[in-house]
């Protein structure tokens, strides 16, 4: 088998972190934690069971970019031909690496390969739910990829790593930027990570949709017409229709009316499409509603990016756990 190294990022992962190096270590050459400023016992942990340890530096504002950055260069010239970046939340399936580096091998083209990453409890709420459908990312040599990715490096040499000024998105821009330079970025099958999202609550998912709109407005500042798609659905679902709904109960009722008839047609429509999956009625209904509430909170996060990008400053790291 080909050799290959891990950088796990977190911060403050608790026992999802010890699953998460174990499994790193169990099929690596070299592991490499890097630590964003954990105040749990993070740092212990991955010492204890022999990783490299990196602690970056709380001078500077933490990301996953600078994170992915730090860990690629904590493991020196020496690294590895391909590099596995894994998050702290996420377990590296021991039959994906092997399948993944005769993928690369075989395809001198191809830049990274990702395959399915899927939730540890998909049924636990309708939040696991929806961030697990949201895993299963189209195939092809142009997908863009979630944070979990085996690396070809030279590539990631040449292109010069993760972009540090994207607070959000920065995985999708990595792959945009590779596809720039020449590179395909590969979505196949397999079964590559598992992770433990955990949301079991609305707050928590609330602040991921937002760090979603966010990312919407990074990835159009630096790529145009890229993630089009989901910003109109953003302003649009989160935004129009909402403001037709109160104009028209303000001043016209059958505006409202119809308002009211278009958001039915989407949800019957998103609800066909998830009792497809085999939920049940009443869950694909519950899916589809909470699918399309998240439109408002991705809107806010799009006029966080333009606020932030009005005003000249930096983004502050939207966490969701």
């Amino acid at each position: 088998m080909v050799p290959f190294d891990v950088v796990v990022i977190g911060r403050n992962e608790g026992l999802r972190l010890d699953a998460s190096l174990t499994a790193a270590k169990a099929v690596a050459r070299r592991v490499v934690y890097v630590d964003s400023g954990s105040r749990d016992s993070s740092v212990a942990q991955a010492r204890a069971l022999g990783v490299i340890v990196h602690e970056l530096d709380p001078a500077r504002p933490f990301s996953a970019a600078r994170a992915r950055n730090a860990g690629f260069a904590a493991l020196g010239p020496d690294r590895a031909e391909f590099v596995h970046f894994v998050d702290g939340d996420c377990i590296l399936q021991p039959d994906w690496p092997a399948h993944a580096i005769e993928f690369l091998r075989e395809h001198d083209q191809a830049g990274l390969v990702f395959g399915r990453q899927f939730e540890a409890r998909p049924d636990a709420s309708v939040y696991n739910f929806l961030t697990d459908w949201e895993w299963d990312k189209p195939s092809g040599p142009k997908a863009l990829s979630a944070g979990c990715v085996l690396v070809r490096t030279t590539a990631m040499v040449e292109i010069g790593g993760y972009n540090e000024a994207f607070i959000a998105g920065e995985d999708d821009d990595f792959c945009l930027r590779l596809q720039e330079a020449g590179w395909q970025t590969w979505r196949i099958e397999g079964a590559m990570t598992e992770h433990d999202a955990r949301l079991l609550s609305f707050g928590p998912w609330w602040r991921r949709m937002l760090r979603a709109g966010y990312s919407y407005g990074a990835l159009a500042q630096r790529h145009g017409q890229v993630g089009r798609a989901q910003r109109v659905r953003a302003v649009l679902w989160g935004g129009v229709v909402p403001l037709l709904a109160l104009i028209g109960l303000v001043v016209w009722l059958p505006l409202f009316v119809l308002v009211l008839v278009v958001i039915g047609l989407s949800l019957t429509r998103q609800t066909r499409r998830f009792m497809k999956m085999e939920l049940d009625p009443d869950r694909a209904l519950i899916v589809a509603c909470t699918l399309m509430l998240g439109k408002h909170a991705e809107l806010q996060g799009l006029i966080r990016f333009w606020r932030d990008q009005r005003a000249g400053r930096a983004g502050k790291l939207i966490e969701y756990k």
